[in-house]
């Protein structure tokens, strides 16, 4: 019987995701080869082979999180999800895991690990005033 499809990323799938999100960012070409993953991988310190990064962007594929968007070689890969929507998916899990459900709890933890900067203080007041 085949194993069902993992909804959660691992550490490395996110840390390829991260390059195609980062990609969207900075550019308007959206859509990379397995070599420029791996190149802008390799440009942060990780070295991975270029078996492991098409292994990870199969899954990657598998898991509805990429899409190949050419029939030719190189193959073009894009994302199927945007970072706020993986984001907020995995932070809603944590929260729901962690926390019971609690923002509040999340909040307070988060305050009680280290105080905040000013810069940080700053931007959380202006959020609370928008969501007011």
């Amino acid at each position: 019987m085949a194993r069902p499809k993992a909804k959660e990323l691992t550490e490395r799938e996110l840390e390829l995701m991260h390059v195609f999100w980062d990609r969207n960012q900075s550019e308007t070409e959206t859509e990379l080869t397995v070599s420029d993953v791996r190149d802008a991988l390799q440009k942060k310190g990780r070295d991975l082979a270029y078996t492991t990064v098409a292994t990870l962007v199969r899954i990657l594929m598998e898991k509805d999180f990429l899409e190949q968007t050419n029939e030719e070689r190189p193959f073009l890969y894009r994302t199927v999800r945007s970072f706020d929507e993986v984001s907020g998916s995995m932070l809603g899990d944590m929260i729901q895991k962690v926390f019971g459900g609690s923002r509040e709890k999340l909040l307070v933890r988060l305050m009680e690990e280290r105080r905040l900067t000013k810069k940080e203080l700053k931007a959380l007041e202006e959020i609370l005033r928008e969501k007011s």
